[in-house]
């Protein structure tokens, strides 16, 4: 089969649905294992990286949150590794500033060291600093903390400068790509989808769609447990009069029944400095700002879903909702800031532009949220279920993973 992008019935060996980092991470694996197979990339948004992807914080992680028997734990430090070489080797913008995870109440300081023990476990590199040395290498984070856990490989990355690059290399090798084309229907026995303007044939179908992954794995009769449940996550930026320095990453110790690490401070390879995100519930797959986006088909079902996960209590959900809706309010997000950052005040903080959904699966079945990445496959198809955070630093390595496990 060849791709041909300008006529309405093109065709490839293997079409990848998805053109955000884990569909072209995937490209360039295909293509490096398989030079031979045609191969075609399709995505609903103009270009690539319009969502998770391109609005992802940069942060390129080390892996010391993940059980050690995940998948996240597997694939994260040698991703990590891959993707500080190829933003290295094409001189990317790569910031190596290192992170600290900063107890908050004496309640942080157990799980502080399971976190440090997990992470020399799972061959991260980890040093538990005490307050003098604290002190000194962050004069701005809680002043308090009796130590705290140094992450020094962790860095920051320019995500649009990777998927601008990966997509260049890509063309250069022979992908094809088709974009402005969302997927009406995919027959996956008989190995065709089609889009607005053309009826596609395929010899293998990678499903990367990412905050939509889901739907189109229930066309194939794959993954009928699983729903997304999405997050909204937003920022503030450190405003240009502020006094406030930062010399690294700061995070709060997380709560590991969930999949958010709490408000923190990212540095970013521009130089600017944001806080956040909250992990909001989001009324749509793409709801970013007011009611754009909201999603009317789906929103009986997320909120039934949400409150039931409410009423349960699962993974601490009462908790956490409580918390993340009040820190929609800037006072409140303010104090959530200022537990790792004491001297922090509401004028040094700006609303900023950046705002990101995070494509949550959840277990119909099982009645929670997934933790880990999940692949499931079809008759002609693999389908990417749950690629969350870290997702772009593991993205190398997953799809080396993905193809390791068997490609028809």
């Amino acid at each position: 089969m060849c791709p041909v992008s300008d006529q309405s019935n093109p065709s490839a060996d293997i079409v990848i649905v998805g053109a955000g980092i884990v569909g072209l991470s995937m490209a360039q694996a295909l293509k490096a294992r398989f030079p031979d197979r045609s191969l075609l990339v399709v995505d609903k948004e103009p270009g690539t990286g319009r969502h998770a992807s391109g609005r992802n914080s940069g942060v390129l992680h080390s892996g010391l949150y993940y059980p050690t028997e995940s998948l996240k734990a597997k694939l994260c430090v040698d991703g990590a590794r891959q993707l500080r070489h190829y933003c290295q080797t094409r001189q990317l913008p790569l910031r190596d500033c290192g992170k600290l995870l900063v107890p908050t109440s004496p309640a942080d300081e157990e799980q502080l060291r399971l976190l440090h023990n997990r992470a020399q476990t799972n061959g991260v590199r980890v040093e538990l600093v005490d307050q003098a040395i604290l002190n000194r290498m962050e004069p701005n984070a809680n002043p308090n903390a009796p130590f705290a856990l140094y992450s020094p490989d962790t860095a920051v990355f320019d995500p649009q400068r990777v998927l601008a690059q990966l997509q260049a290399e890509l063309e250069q090798a022979g992908v094809a790509f088709l974009f402005g084309q969302p997927i009406h229907h995919i027959d996956d026995e008989r190995r065709h989808l089609s889009t607005p303007n053309h009826h596609i044939r395929y010899g293998m179908l990678i499903n990367c769609a990412g905050a939509y992954a889901d739907c189109l794995a229930h066309q194939c009769g794959v993954g009928q447990a699983y729903t997304l449940m999405p997050f909204k996550g937003l920022y503030y930026e450190l405003a240009d009069t502020s006094a406030l320095t930062f010399n690294h990453l700061i995070y709060p110790v997380p709560d590991l029944r969930v999949p958010f690490l709490g408000v923190h401070v990212t540095l970013s390879a521009s130089n600017k400095v944001y806080f956040g995100p909250t992990a909001i519930p989001a009324l749509g797959r793409e709801q970013y700002a007011g009611l754009a986006g909201i999603d009317w088909t789906q929103l009986p079902l997320n909120l039934a879903l949400m409150g039931r996960q409410y009423l349960r209590n699962e993974q601490g959900f009462r908790t956490m909702a409580h918390q993340e809706a009040l820190r929609f309010l800037k006072p409140k997000f303010v104090q959530a800031a200022q537990a790792l950052v004491p001297s922090l005040t509401s004028s040094d903080l700006r609303p900023s532009q950046k705002v990101g959904i995070r494509a949550q699966l959840f277990n119909r079945k099982r009645q929670q949220l997934e933790m880990d990445f999940i692949v499931a496959r079809g008759a002609h198809s693999i389908h990417v279920l749950n690629a969350v955070s870290p997702a772009f630093t593991s993205a190398f390595s997953f799809a080396a993973f993905v193809l390791d496990s068997g490609l028809d």
